[in-house]
């Protein structure tokens, strides 16, 4: 049995899920430290997050509060929050943390100084630092389907507490020391899911599809490599299973927005958020493209770039990609 620690910063659908999953060989406490009032009434009291499972029972270790203190006692803490504000959260309260405690970024999008939440972590903590990503929608996590993830870490020395965590769960873990590749393919996969949605809200072409798909994943592979990942990392969890569920099945957020896009119904009060992130994600891999090779070296997100910063209409994105296939 395992004796660490564990709290998850959020209480949402991800910290919940996993929560759940290692609850059941867990005696301690698992603490989601949450800001959510209603949230954590319902955990505490009724045993379910009504909020997001409102259906699922949780195990009575989990126990969800707003004291931030839980963190100083805390072996490995799952950073559960939105990408945009990870890196001020544990800056602004990094002394309340535990400092040999492990930190494990859920989040999937760049921090709010565009480098990957890992580098900007690495500047404000000497915490050991890891990375959890895969193909996972929260919803067969809590309800105990299996799910593959890829840990990402530097420090090999940290790969058995948190293997030891999720053994003989419903969690599967392969392993990478190509941390800063993990990180990069979550943001990368989510912006090819808008491409995928978009072309499939023109085409009901399996064909087309999947030579889309194809090209989408080698294009990943040749940002991936330029900056600074390893190819291999594409073939891990958080690589190819990633993208391939994120881009091609309907419960995807991006996929979704991609849909949206792609016919036309996309309005301000149901995109913010998800386009918000994938405008900031494709502006700063096309900024940095440019630095060093042409755009047009990366046709598809040159071509979403054009779509979501120049107004150019989805009919002609979808030409110009499958022109420059």
């Amino acid at each position: 049995m395992n004796s660490n620690k564990i709290t998850f910063i959020g209480s949402g659908s991800i910290a919940t899920a996993l929560a759940s999953s290692v609850s059941s060989k867990i005696s301690d406490k698992i603490y989601l430290l949450s800001i959510e009032e209603e949230v954590i009434e319902s955990i505490n009291t009724i045993h379910r997050n009504n909020k997001y499972f409102p259906f699922i029972p949780l195990n009575h270790n989990i126990v969800a509060t707003s004291d931030i203190s839980v963190l100083k006692d805390s072996d490995i803490i799952f950073l559960a929050l939105p990408s945009s504000i990870v890196l001020n959260y544990i800056q602004k309260n990094k002394d309340s943390i535990n400092e040999k405690a492990i930190l494990i970024n859920l989040a999937k999008g760049f921090g709010d100084d565009r480098r990957t939440i890992i580098q900007g972590l690495e500047d404000i903590t000497n915490n050991p630092l890891a990375t959890l990503k895969g193909p996972s929608f929260a919803r067969d996590i809590i309800n105990n389907f299996h799910t593959g993830l890829t840990l990402g870490i530097n420090d090999i020395d940290i790969a058995p507490s948190i293997k030891e965590l999720f053994k003989g769960t419903n969690i599967h873990l392969d392993y990478s020391q190509d941390i800063l590749g993990v990180e990069l393919i979550s943001i990368l996969k989510n912006i090819y899911a808008i491409v995928m949605g978009i072309v499939d809200a023109h085409y009901n072409s399996p064909n087309l599809r999947f030579m889309v798909l194809t090209n989408a994943f080698q294009e990943m592979r040749g940002i991936l490599k330029q900056f600074g990942g390893k190819e291999e990392t594409l073939f891990n969890y958080c690589g190819f299973g990633d993208f391939g569920l994120t881009a091609l099945n309907d419960l995807s957020r991006n996929r979704t927005m991609g849909l949206l896009i792609g016919k036309g119904f996309l309005t301000k009060d149901i995109s913010d958020q998800v386009l918000l992130e994938g405008r900031i994600a494709v502006n700063v891999f096309c900024e940095e493209i440019s630095k060093k090779h042409a755009l047009d070296n990366f046709h598809i997100i040159s071509e979403l770039y054009n779509v979501f910063y120049k107004e150019q209409k989805v009919t002609t994105f979808v030409n110009s990609i499958l022109n420059n296939n």
